[in-house]
């Protein structure tokens, strides 16, 4: 199951209590005090980690807390600080503070770890308080509270090629054609509804991620449709496929909806157009003319890259042609 957002409450450990307690010793008539200090609490972190690449783990679990430090004992035997707690995450989760309305941070590499609630400190044994002037301390401190925040936590999925058409373009089967990522593929709008990644390998040990991403209609930076659910993903990836159904079970025009998608891409980000653009054209195995593909290629003035995703024809060729781009993109 793919869950790409979660709200949740989080709270660092609370500081262990320090001691009041004195010596008593056989053949020392006056121990001198000896309580020790509270331990720390936990802290929280979060840390992104490889093979994550959902939310699901917060769902039916909106808590999360990190151990209490230990209370101070006597001997002068201070409290065993608390565990810290590291939450793991997708790589490309953003972390906001719902109260602050701030982001506090971005995890958009593997391994980054992020502080998010400090623990509370341990309070003073009454060891501490002993000097010249009071000798026989009867206070000691309480821990200290551990932070506590209301988090949002959204997923922005990081791939290196990401698929946008209408729908039933054929992305599905593109990504299932070119990795072992088995989404739903059916001839009705919207078979996907989540997000799909897939790793694409070539000859020699290459690869690179690609993401099958939910399908687009007019009106989706306004949340129509899928709407966020499909541009909030594409704004991690590297290089933009536009795919194209050539022959339309609706009879519309591919440049047309070309033109569409672009608009839609624009309208919700001005980066997102600028980002590398391969168009591919779909579905060439019913025009065996290749007429379709002759008439896209002169309504756009752009390169064209023909495929059946169906077949396999093409494919290989189009793998190659994205490898080199992300290639150059990573340097």
């Amino acid at each position: 199951m793919f869950v790409d957002e979660a709200q949740i409450w989080i709270k660092a450990g609370d500081g262990g209590n320090g001691c009041v307690s004195f010596r008593r010793e056989k053949f020392v008539p006056k121990g001198g005090p000896d309580g020790g200090d509270g331990g720390r609490g936990g802290h929280v972190y979060f840390e992104a980690v490889e093979n994550l690449d959902t939310l699901l783990d917060f769902v039916g679990r909106p808590h999360w807390q990190a151990e209490d430090g230990q209370p101070g004992s006597g001997s002068n035997k201070h409290g065993a600080n608390g565990q810290d707690l590291v939450i793991k995450v997708p790589p490309g989760t953003l972390i906001y503070d719902v109260d602050l309305d701030l982001l506090l941070k971005d995890l958009n590499q593997v391994g980054i770890k992020a502080l998010v609630c400090r623990s509370g400190v341990g309070g003073k044994g009454n060891k501490a308080f002993a000097g010249p002037t009071n000798q026989t301390p009867r206070h000691a401190e309480p821990g200290k509270k551990g932070q506590e925040r209301n988090l949002k936590l959204e997923l922005k999925l990081i791939a290196d090629v990401g698929l946008v058409g209408m729908p039933n373009a054929g992305k599905s089967t593109l990504i299932s054609r070119c990795s072992a990522a088995r989404p739903k593929i059916a001839d009705y709008p919207f078979t996907t509804l989540e997000p799909v990644l897939g790793i694409v390998e070539l000859s020699d040990y290459r690869r690179f991620v690609m993401a099958d991403l939910p399908g687009l209609i007019e009106g989706a930076h306004k949340g129509t449709g899928l709407g966020y659910d499909f541009l909030r993903h594409i704004e991690r990836t590297r290089i933009i496929v536009h795919i194209l159904d050539i022959m339309p079970m609706d009879g519309s025009d591919p440049a047309a909806n070309y033109w569409k998608i672009r608009k839609e891409l624009e309208q919700y980000s001005k980066a997102l157009v600028e980002k590398e653009e391969v168009i591919v054209a779909n579905k060439i195995d019913l025009d065996p003319e290749g007429q379709k593909v002759q008439d896209l290629r002169a309504k756009l003035n752009q390169p064209i890259h023909p495929i059946s995703a169906a077949t396999g024809k093409g494919i290989k060729e189009l793998s190659e042609i994205l490898w080199q781009k992300v290639k150059q993109i990573k340097g």
